[in-house]
């Protein structure tokens, strides 16, 4: 595809900055970016320099966001699928987004999350143009494994499913998810202490891959609690984004308003095959993103300051001298714009 037709296609990111992809995975307790926003600070250091497409986990912090105009917002599904080669990434800043809301949610609770969904639009201009309450309730259930891995189910997401065609009829071409979980991730004391993975990582992606599969549409999820009391404890610094509003609705919000959409017309928009890097957690390398760039040849950075749950690092991989490893990101930083 000539670079001209590419840059055409992507008008919103930069035509001299590299283009990257900047991966933290949800729910494996990444040192850095397995909190409430902490890998953002990171993130926004390379797109002052980069363009970088971003998981939502990396930048979503609750009432807060840490998305910027060079960072395309990207589900974990959708974001494997751009990596296998089958969708092409199309820069927008003009979303219509809908609002699914899980009908076990309480009144109360859910008058919250239309009064922030009323905020986010009046004082961002996101457009949000309708929200749908499923039919029924999405019955949603999270966990822990005993390795420390963050997961969960859904009993009823063909309900989800419904409310999303719905909305998708009135002509939202971004979707945003609130599903009821039972318990406060907040009363979690590891996650409270800067320790282990976000509770409710997990499940979330279950939701958000299914949107993504079978609809083609950006979108991310939120989770709300019956429980919408703000902590007055003291709490470790990466988790506290969380702990200091009622709901979460804000930052996927901030995110959908400017995800790029998606395409399987490979003529159109980004394409794997033109992106500069990769930068990943350092033991966390067992994933497609990684499989896919190695086998396009695309510069992959494991950060060593970024330790995860898991235990897959390059030399268990095949080809693994391709993969360069940097101590920290700032360093990595440096090297990606002096080469």
């Amino acid at each position: 595809m000539p670079l001209l037709k590419l840059w055409r296609n992507i008008t919103l990111i930069s035509k001299i900055k590299k283009t990257g992809a900047f991966i933290i995975p949800t729910g494996i307790g990444a040192s850095i970016g397995g909190y409430a926003g902490d890998g953002g600070a990171y993130a926004r250091k390379f797109a002052k320099y980069t363009n970088i497409i971003v998981n939502p986990n990396v930048v979503n912090a609750g009432g807060f966001s840490a998305i910027t105009d060079t960072m395309l917002y990207v589900e974990g599904y959708s974001l494997d699928e751009f990596f296998k080669g089958n969708l092409n990434l199309i820069s927008s800043n003009s979303n219509k987004i809908g609002i699914i809301y899980d009908r076990a949610i309480p009144t109360d609770v859910l008058n919250i999350h239309i009064n922030t969904q009323n905020a986010v639009k009046t004082v961002y201009g996101v457009d949000i143009i309708a929200h749908k309450i499923t039919d029924e309730p999405v019955g949603v259930e999270f966990f822990m494994t005993d390795d420390g891995i963050s997961s969960g189910k859904v009993n009823n997401i063909e309900t989800i499913g419904k409310a999303c065609k719905a909305l998708i009829d009135k002509g939202c071409n971004a979707i945003a998810i609130v599903c009821l979980f039972e318990d406060s991730e907040l009363d979690n004391p590891d996650y409270a202490n800067g320790q282990g993975a976000d509770p409710v990582g997990g499940v979330e992606a279950i939701i958000s891959h299914y949107i993504s599969k079978h609809y083609k549409f950006p979108c991310a999820h939120s989770p709300a609690f019956a429980d919408y009391s703000i902590s007055t404890d003291l709490i470790h610094p990466k988790s506290a984004s969380e702990y200091i509003t009622p709901t979460f609705l804000p930052c996927i919000l901030l995110g959908l308003s400017q995800a790029p959409q998606l395409t399987t017309n490979l003529t159109e928009g980004l394409n794997v095959k033109n992106l500069d890097f990769l930068v990943m957690p350092y033991n966390a390398l067992g994933s497609i993103p990684v499989f896919k760039a190695l086998d396009f040849n695309i510069p992959i950075y494991a950060i060593k300051e970024n330790i995860t749950e898991l235990d897959v690092t390059k030399e268990k991989l095949f080809n693994y001298s391709k993969i360069i490893e940097f101590d920290t990101y700032e360093n990595c930083l440096k090297s990606i714009l002096k080469n």
